[in-house]
């Protein structure tokens, strides 16, 4: 009963490795290595067309995250795709990974919730055994660790991408992380975007965030980028009134993490859906007066 290590994924590589996230497919790619097959033909055998099978299983898409004065918001739609098929509508990549921080995945969905379920009994375990909370910093190095993790996965085409946020109990703030498929951690200011609709999304916070925004603002700010990004972006879900199908919302301040209820968020896209009845391209950047 002695885990010997405060770490989870530690323990977990030990006992069981076949059991952590990207694992079959390292395994894949190392037998494919030893039978002598041949990169392409490895690549044929993957899937359909001699592309990798990642296009055709269920993705996730658009993640959003914006700071303001009192901590950070993330959001996401809700839509996961399978090549240009809709394979889920309600879908959530937004979770709680612990009090003070929470995760967005985009990429193939079954391998992200994966990743993200060991994030959390990462953090819980270390917690247990140390008997306090790793700093804002570990917790985005141990999330870089498990990105690194799917590396071989991610080379057959699995990619997995997370956005990472939490409260910084020591700096007072909120801070954004955001990563590459090799495990590279980047920290994110003011704002940031991952997923098929990123561009169009942090395009439109370019426009619309500005240092001085509430929370609520900032809310609302996330709301109009997703919105943005599912104007230009077939992968990305808009706000389905008729569904009733909103963004997640996550929050997280000195308070702890604060996951919106469905009426709440609902209030938000409905104000958004609203407003671009009137005006289709959304709200205006205002420009400062010329003066020459």
């Amino acid at each position: 009963m002695d885990a010997g290590t405060s770490s989870f994924a530690d323990l977990v590589a030990a006992c069981a490795p076949e059991t952590l996230p990207g694992a079959g497919a390292a395994a894949a790619v190392q037998l494919g290595g030893a039978a002598g097959t041949s990169g392409a033909a490895a690549q044929g055998a993957s899937g359909a067309h001699g592309e990798s099978a990642g296009p055709y299983l269920p993705h996730g898409t658009t993640i959003v995250a914006a700071r303001f004065d009192g901590g950070v918001v993330m959001a996401g739609d809700r839509r996961s795709t399978a090549g240009n098929m809709i394979a889920q509508r309600d879908i959530e990549k937004v979770f709680r990974s612990d009090d003070f921080s929470c995760v967005g995945i985009a990429g193939v969905a079954g391998i992200g919730l994966e990743l993200v379920r060991l994030f959390q009994l990462e953090l819980e375990h270390y917690e247990k055994l140390e008997g306090r909370t790793l700093s804002l910093e570990g917790k985005a190095n141990r999330l870089s660790a498990f990105v690194r993790g799917n590396m071989a996965a991610a080379l057959q085409g699995l990619v997995v991408v997370p956005l990472f946020a939490g409260y910084d109990e020591d700096a007072g703030r909120g801070r954004i992380f955001s990563y590459d498929v090799a495990g590279g951690r980047y920290e994110e200011r003011p704002y940031h975007s991952i997923g098929s609709g990123s561009i169009f999304a942090k395009g439109s916070l370019k426009k619309l965030y500005t240092d001085s925004l509430s929370d609520r603002e900032v809310i609302l700010a996330c709301m109009q980028a997703l919105y943005d990004a599912a104007d230009d972006d077939s992968a990305t879900g808009g706000p389905d009134v008729a569904r009733q199908i909103y963004p997640v919302v996550a929050m997280i301040t000195a308070d702890g993490f604060r996951r919106l209820s469905d009426a709440e968020s609902g209030e938000y896209a409905r104000a958004v859906v609203e407003e671009r009845t009137r005006e289709p391209s959304g709200p205006v950047a205002p420009l400062p007066p010329v003066t020459f």
